[in-house]
């Protein structure tokens, strides 16, 4: 089995508190050993066991891999003149979704292939090594399942999102139409897109669906094995977290409006609260206080939430310094945010880590602290980004 040696890590960021220092297990000076794209081994650098490939780090740091946990990359189209509007004094809706939805159902295969596949790349080069991505666009039974089944090619963290808005030749009819849909959702289209999703997610806020009907939708998909997660209180406060919480889903997402029963709530369960700042920044809305979850006990993710309409970015740095800037995250609390409370929100263990036995996905940064990623905002300093498979050819 190839065995490859990282040596003279500046500092080395394992999530393992049992490996390092603080929160993100920080060991200084360090090394690691990969054995078949598994971490076999971690500690000084002056201590490190022959392997058959060497890499010297000289000085950077290492850090385990982003985890994207949230994003939305099974679309066509483009809405920067919705963006260009919010700018100018707007306010944002969850109806511009359904500009998306006309230009996703008119586009080919392989122009959906071909987005998701560039977006993918854009998310490597920022250090991510793993994510999840959502249907939700399509809203037809043929579109939602052949959404997924692309995507499914590219990961295997793959959500069902038929449920993201009810479409206009659905709304159109009133609340026989929303009706009509949600049977639509959790009947022919969940089967249909059974075999090739892992999660089930709903958008429960206004202009989407309300608590019951998200309950509805989100039963009949564990009932077909789908894991349960959530779209929650993103533009106003709702039921979505308490929701999220009764029926043990993975994450709620967004989390922008929280009362102190959800975020107790949240602190008692194992649902992990992913937090988009992205959209916010994109939508100049309100920015959750990170500070209340992480005093609370609450496991908190950072996402991208890349979509074409209110967070089109792939940056996982940006994501972190924003965090910290307007979300209250120390920068330590952001870089385990993004990478471990993000394997969190996926029930990952193999990942979102460097301790032993994990998988060998992680990233060099052209810098000497992870620090860096919040207070060099806008640089990129991913000097590389290695998955697993890589140490393994």
């Amino acid at each position: 089995m190839r065995s490859v040696a990282i040596t003279n890590i500046g500092r080395l960021v394992t999530n393992d508190q049992s490996l390092g220092a603080g929160l993100l297990g920080e060991l200084r000076d360090a090394a690691l050993v990969i054995e078949g794209g598994r971490v076999a081994w971690v500690g000084s650098s002056k201590d490190a066991p022959s392997a058959d490939h060497g890499i010297d780090a000289a000085g950077r740091s290492v850090l385990p891999g982003f985890v994207d946990s949230h994003a939305h990359l099974m679309f066509a189209g483009d809405r920067a003149d919705e963006f260009a509007a919010r700018m100018a004094g707007e306010s944002y809706s969850a109806g511009g979704i359904r500009s998306t939805v006309a230009a996703t159902r008119a586009a080919t295969d392989a122009e959906l292939e071909s987005r998701l596949a560039s977006l993918a790349a854009e998310m490597r080069s920022s250090g991510i090594t793993t994510f999840e991505t959502k249907s939700g666009y399509g809203l037809t039974v043929e579109d939602e399942a052949r959404a997924l089944e692309i995507a499914a090619r590219h990961t295997s963290e793959t959500t069902f999102l038929g449920a993201h808005v009810v479409p206009r030749e659905y709304a159109e009819n009133g609340a026989a139409g929303v009706d009509a849909y949600v049977t639509l959702v959790k009947n022919e289209m969940l089967a249909a897109a059974t075999p090739h999703a892992k999660w089930i997610d709903v958008f429960c806020d206004r202009g989407a669906f309300d608590a019951d009907q998200a309950r509805e939708i989100l039963l009949a998909g564990k009932a077909a094995g789908l894991a349960p997660r959530i779209h929650a209180n993103q533009l106003q406060h709702g039921q979505g977290v308490q929701l999220a919480v009764e029926l043990d889903c993975a994450s709620a997402d967004h989390c922008t409006h929280l009362t102190e029963a959800d975020v107790e709530a949240l602190a008692g369960s194992k649902t992990v609260a992913t937090l988009l700042p992205g959209a916010e920044f994109s939508t100049r809305a309100e920015y959750p206080d990170a500070r209340r979850l992480w005093a609370a006990g609450v496991k908190v993710a950072i996402a991208t939430d890349c979509n074409p309409g209110s967070s089109y970015t792939t940056s996982m740095p940006f994501c972190i310094a924003v965090a910290v800037r307007d979300m209250h995250f120390t920068p330590e609390q952001a870089i385990w945010s993004a990478t471990a409370g993000g394997a969190a929100a996926l029930r990952r263990t193999d990942i979102g880590h460097l301790g032993l036995g994990a998988r060998a996905d992680l990233i060099q940064l052209a810098a000497e602290s992870p620090i860096h990623l919040a207070y060099r905002p806008g640089v990129n300093l991913i000097r590389s980004t290695h998955l697993a498979e890589d140490f393994t050819n």
